[in-house]
């Protein structure tokens, strides 16, 4: 749909999930790395680790400054960490591009800035990974802001060359990093469809058959997702969810999808949708309230989110 006529994300109109074989392995539902973590942020690259492993992921590796690795390693014994090289304020160096990119090499999809930080080497990191990386990726929190660190003639043609490579990029800014993005330009508050159309337009990508693109998520209340030709609106979720964590969960659950073989644009729906109703699903709770909601409750209520919309049971 335009933006004249968007498409409202609910349980009838997300993309479901696929019943899994009796013989699945882990390999089966996608290997997924993360790149984050810088010391004194180690929480948001774990939050999103256990939110990809929540989602159905086979299997989740965290690429980290070495300093952060044990702190992270010992929130989920389930998740895979990997340490890189730091510089002396422990976050990552410009040098860990050739064992990020050794790295990638074993994973389906490759997200990158929770717990990020910034820096000038991370800046031209992020850059280089954005432009080399033939998989899909993600980026959020300071992994948008280097790339807002060039100018967007320089962006808008990185995007271009992904795109033509056949790659794909989802971008999930909240409303400071999107302004940024657009140069400090846009008015997003104003209205919300138009800007982020407007930017889709800026870029002049346009989705192709067998081709990459841009997927542009912006978050807040009823979050917007848009291909640059299909906007969708979100209608889960609730103010609670207004809370330090919260987008950390969502890029995790998002390349968790990815991961799954969804399309990065059924991958942004479904897990847009999902996070929002896993928030509205722990105010269900009598020990939950509006003001409680933390991104660990989030987490432990994925599960029974999927399985309301695996269930049709969803209220309405």
């Amino acid at each position: 749909m335009t933006r004249d006529k968007p498409t409202y994300l609910t349980a009838h109109t997300v993309p479901r999930f696929r019943k899994r074989i009796r013989d699945s392995h882990k390999g089966d539902c996608g290997r997924v790395l993360l790149i984050g973590g810088s010391f004194g942020m180690s929480g948001a690259i774990a939050l999103a680790g256990r939110a990809a492993l929540v989602t159905g992921s086979g299997l989740v590796r965290l690429a980290v400054p070495e300093r952060s690795l044990s702190i992270i390693a010992s929130s989920m014994p389930e998740l895979m960490t990997v340490a890189l090289p730091e510089n002396r304020s422990g976050k990552i160096s410009l040098d860990a591009f050739p064992r990020i990119m050794s790295l990638i090499e074993e994973a389906d999809v490759v997200a990158i800035g929770p717990g990020l930080g910034r820096s000038a080497g991370l800046d031209a990191l992020v850059m280089r990974l954005h432009r080399e990386v033939r998989k899909p990726m993600l980026i959020d929190a300071d992994g948008l802001n280097a790339l807002a660190s060039y100018s967007f003639d320089r962006l808008a043609g990185s995007f271009a060359e992904t795109a033509a490579n056949g790659v794909w990029r989802i971008l999930t800014p909240h409303p400071g990093e999107f302004a940024r993005l657009c140069g400090g330009k846009q008015k997003v508050a104003t209205d919300r469809v138009a800007a982020t159309c407007d930017y889709m337009s800026r870029l002049n990508i346009r989705p192709q058959q067998s081709d990459g693109g841009v997927i542009l998520i912006l978050k807040g209340s009823e979050t917007i997702v848009t291909d640059g030709e299909q906007v969708l609106i979100n209608t889960s979720g609730n103010p609670g969810m207004a809370t330090a964590g919260s987008g950390d969960v969502l890029s995790g659950m998002i390349a968790s999808l990815v991961g799954q073989r969804f399309s990065p644009l059924d991958a942004a729906m479904l897990g847009v949708y999902l996070h929002g109703r896993a928030g509205d699903l722990a105010l269900d709770l009598p020990s939950v309230s509006m003001e409680s909601v933390n991104a660990s409750t989030l987490i432990d209520h994925i599960g029974a989110a999927i399985r309301e919309l695996n269930s049709n049971e969803t209220r309405l």
